[in-house]
């Protein structure tokens, strides 16, 4: 679900700029959390449950210790942050929780150094969304028969959105109908997002450069405190 991008220069304060701490709590951030599924970790953290913004900080874990690497201003769906596991499709909003990324893809081509398996879209590149599809919540290209193309993305369509992205793996591996598909981590587009987590263009390629998926990258989505507390997943 799709949502562009400042200048480059912005690139140097996204990589240097220090990590806030959005949970109370010694240490940082990843080291207070109940998962964080590798070395690698992205977390985008909402003030509240009915916030459209927040921030994303990319962290690396080396010799046992969890380092901030990067920061961007993030955007959350326009109905705000929910509870992954009990989130419906349609309500525009970002599922709360820790998640694999299995794959990236683009409109452009990958940026130099990107080892995350990256597909590029093509004009026949579709998301299917169709809870009555065989596909729900894939990839296909092209759409399949039994896949309305209005209950489907052709993602050339948001060519600056998902000028870069990562696929992140809710409702992914066993899908529940009804749940909601297409839920990436791609480029601002010109707001909130339809359920997506954004960040600018710059710090989309920063992660790209980044991730390493030898280390098992996830993305753990939460607010500051509360029921969806990301310190919860």
């Amino acid at each position: 679900m799709r949502t562009g991008a400042p200048a480059l220069l912005t690139v140097a304060l996204l990589l240097t700029q220090a990590a806030p701490a959005p949970a109370a709590g010694p240490g940082p951030l990843p080291a207070r959390m109940a998962d964080t599924g590798g070395s690698q970790l992205i977390t985008a953290v909402a003030p509240s449950p009915d916030a459209t913004t927040g921030t994303l900080t990319w962290w690396d874990r080396r010799g046992g210790r969890w380092t901030a690497t990067g920061t961007a201003p993030a955007r959350f769906g326009a109905g705000g942050l929910v509870e992954g596991s009990v989130r419906r499709q349609g309500t525009r909003t970002t599922p709360t929780g820790l998640y694999g990324l299995p794959f990236a893809f683009g409109s452009t081509a990958p940026p130099p150094g990107t080892r995350t398996p990256y597909r590029p879209v093509r004009p026949t590149s579709w998301w299917c969304q169709d809870n009555a599809a065989a596909a729900y919540n894939r990839w296909v290209d092209p759409l399949p028969a039994d896949c309305r193309a209005e209950e489907a993305e052709r993602l050339l369509d948001y060519g600056a959105q998902y000028a870069h992205a990562l696929v992140v793996d809710f409702n992914y591996h066993r899908p529940v109908r009804g749940r909601g598909a297409g839920i990436f981590l791609h480029v601002n587009g010109e707001g909130a997002t339809a359920g997506c987590v954004s960040v600018p263009a710059p710090a989309m390629a920063a992660l790209l450069r980044w991730a390493e998926p030898a280390r098992r990258p996830h993305l753990a989505i939460g607010t500051e405190s509360g029921a969806t507390a990301v310190i919860r997943y």
